[in-house]
């Protein structure tokens, strides 16, 4: 005879202790679980952290990434950071990348790939001054471009409107010889170089490459080859998560822009409010293709385009195969939109 058949009801009463602890027990390892089931991921992006980057910071403040199933870190780039060298050291998982690069490393027989694009067009363009027709202008003027920009728009941008070699002088990132000479013109992105020439009470008129044919996207998502192909499933919730950043950043960038002022102080509200509003003013996120196809997509034409205009000004080897550039497995069914 037990101790409890003494007392009949006492055996089922523990029982139902005992399941209820085994319950708990268990409710409590799937929690610990769920918590360690979150996969790291580092984002690197390409400068400090600013609006062009919103949509990432928006995913991370309102808890997107960690809804899906990620611990995501962003860590900033910025003028000494080798973004593609931290890449393929494994510094980083993912990073912010460009069309241009990803089919150079190609041609080097470096494996990586973008898996979606942020913007559907580049935001780079030409800053001049309130006389200024238009591109079709730059004949007669002196144009200020960084030495990489040599390898990127500059050629397409020479053979389109006929211009020279002989018109440049180097940009360093100071708006002073734009505003001393009003013949001069420079390099710069509709969210950015504008607003700092109107606080120096400039009137600036700004050409956007895109409007002329550009073709290259902006702010897209690069990973190598190797890691694509062991975690395709973080790369689809990755990219799905910060597609809806950006979704949510143009209808109430508050949440992104708390974090991009944590990460760099030096970024104020009205730089950062102008910049959404020119993101908003051209359509970057929600133009083009992504009109109808979602925020993210990209199509081969584009991505053909930046090759067929790299190999003609003698930027990109031909043989190089510009389809392994991208996928848009991760974005083509989406269809996020605002």
């Amino acid at each position: 005879m037990t101790a409890n058949s003494h007392f009949p009801g006492l055996g089922v009463v523990t029982r139902r202790i005992s399941a209820a602890v085994a319950l708990g027990v268990l409710a409590m390892a799937a929690s610990l679980n769920v918590a360690r089931a979150a996969d790291k991921v580092t984002f690197l992006t390409s400068w400090f952290a600013q609006a062009e980057h919103g949509g990432f910071y928006e995913a991370k403040a309102t808890k997107l990434y960690e809804k899906a199933g990620l611990d995501v870190t962003i860590k900033m780039g910025g003028p000494q950071v080798n973004g593609l060298q931290l890449l393929l050291a494994g510094e980083a998982d993912m990073m912010m990348g460009y069309d241009i690069q990803v089919l150079k490393a190609l041609e080097q027989n470096i494996p990586i790939t973008t898996v979606g694009a942020s913007f559907q067009f580049d935001l780079q363009g030409i800053m001049a001054h309130e006389d200024s027709k238009g591109l079709d202008d730059l004949k007669s003027k002196t144009i200020l471009i960084a030495s990489s920009s040599r390898m990127t728009f500059w050629p397409w941008l020479k053979t389109k409107f006929s211009l020279s070699d002989d018109q440049l002088k180097p940009y360093t990132f100071n708006l002073q010889p734009f505003a001393a000479d009003q013949n001069t013109v420079q390099q710069g992105y509709v969210s950015s170089e504008p607003y700092a020439a109107k606080q120096m009470g400039l009137k600036p008129k700004f050409f956007l490459f895109a409007e002329q044919g550009y073709p290259p996207y902006g702010t897209t998502i690069v990973v190598t080859k190797a890691y694509l192909e062991k975690n395709p499933d973080i790369v689809a919730r990755f990219v799905k998560a910060s597609m809806e950043g950006w979704r949510d950043y143009m209808k109430d960038p508050a949440p992104g822009n708390a974090l991009i002022k944590a990460d760099n102080p030096k970024m104020g509200d009205d730089q950062i409010a102008y910049a959404v509003e020119a993101l908003k003013s051209i359509k970057a996120v929600d133009g083009g293709d992504a009109a109808t196809q979602g925020i993210g997509i990209m199509t081969a034409a584009r991505w053909k385009a930046t090759y067929d205009f790299l190999v003609a000004g003698g930027l990109l080897k031909p043989e190089v195969d510009w389809k392994a550039g991208f996928t848009d497995r991760f974005v083509k069914d989406l269809k996020i939109g605002l």
